[in-house]
């Protein structure tokens, strides 16, 4: 079954980006094209496949600190392994669901407990959720002028984006913080779609529901013992999304155009995140590309961002895709060692009593 969802996905994800590039190049010349292309500046385009490993590899980093706290010894380029994977599975599945169920998986095949597994997955979404609305937040209110230039449609596509995460990074916050108050909510809420039986089996959805609350009780707990962690992972997932983000501007400098800072560009480049990650489509395919059109226009102007999107969307998406599909072919296929096995670190107490939070 789980094949035949990636098998699904994958094929739908390469239906919309064969119909984004011919929707992108419909009406340009192709010539000219390949003209303007071969006239970037290759450091700027190696610049910029460095700032997306550097998104890749502070995921990465994040990981390494977590489960170090819950006490797992493992090594930096594992984690490098399990965020390449997530980046993979992300990319293919809608709204990114499939990433992180993955490098559950593969790190339970190095023997970290599912549970530990998921708490680290779901502190990094937590403070991804957090970063990225702070980000946009601040672009929005410090450049208005750019919400206003990318006109009513991306506009709309900003509130809904914005609504979504804004909603998203307060329910995580209430399941971590407030229990009580989110184990009301979700039965109010399950027992609404039981009676307008949108739910068949509620004692399986309610079973599920108490684990999801559990493990975010959990991180509750390792934030409260480990105060320092949780600054620590809030200000690498800000160069993280940085990093993203400040890609259009690399690509920027390497078409020789100079006027716009990073700031403007990092800031519009989040706007256009926060507006598109939300739908319900492998990558943002289609989505992403449409909304750098819109808000990218400002910066290269209509000759120049059909080019400028091929080519950011190529470093920051198309490029990683296959990389993090190599990766994870390589991750799939690599046998424990033996010489080092997790398991024996499980054992033993964390740091601040994260463990037992945890479990």
């Amino acid at each position: 079954m789980r094949r035949k969802k990636t098998f699904i996905s994958a094929t739908v994800l390469i239906t919309l980006t064969v119909l984004t590039a011919v929707l992108l190049l419909r009406g340009q010349s192709l010539s000219q094209l390949a003209g303007i292309l071969r006239g970037l500046q290759p450091g700027w385009l190696v610049l910029g496949l460095g700032l997306m490993l550097a998104f890749v590899g502070c995921e990465a980093l994040c990981s390494r600190l977590i489960l170090s706290r819950l006490g797992h010894r493992v090594g930096y380029p594992q984690c490098l392994g399990y965020s390449f994977t997530g980046f993979y599975f992300s990319s293919i599945t809608p709204s990114a669901t499939g990433g992180q169920p993955a490098q559950v998986y593969y790190m339970s095949r190095d023997g970290v407990p599912p549970a530990h597994g998921a708490l680290d997955m779901m502190l990094i979404a937590v403070c991804y959720q957090v970063v990225i609305v702070v980000l946009a937040g601040a672009a929005a209110l410090l450049r208005p002028g750019l919400v206003a230039q990318m006109g009513t449609g991306m506009g709309l596509l900003l509130l809904y984006g914005g609504a979504v995460n804004l909603a998203l990074t307060a329910g995580m916050l209430c399941l971590m913080f407030l229990p009580g108050a989110a184990r009301r909510l979700s039965g109010w809420v399950l027992a609404l779609l039981t009676r307008l039986r949108l739910v068949r089996r509620p004692e399986f959805v309610r079973e599920k529901l108490e684990r999801q609350l559990e493990e975010y009780r959990a991180g509750a707990r390792c934030i409260k013992a480990n105060p320092v962690l949780t600054v620590c992972l809030l200000g690498i997932t800000f160069v993280q999304l940085t990093a993203q983000f400040a890609v259009p501007f690399a690509v920027y400098r390497a078409f020789g155009l100079t006027g716009h800072g990073p700031v403007e560009i990092i800031a519009a480049q989040s706007l256009v995140t926060l507006a598109v990650a939300s739908l319900p489509l492998p990558g943002a395919v289609g989505a992403a590309e449409g909304g750098f059109l819109r808000a990218m226009a400002i910066f290269f102007g209509l000759g120049l961002v059909t080019p400028a999107v091929l080519v950011s969307r190529g470093i920051s998406f198309y490029t990683f895709l296959l990389v993090s599909g190599g990766v994870t072919l390589l991750v799939h296929l690599r046998r424990r060692s033996a010489a080092t096995p997790p398991q024996a670190d499980q054992k033993r107490e964390p740091r601040g009593n994260t463990g037992q939070a945890a479990a």
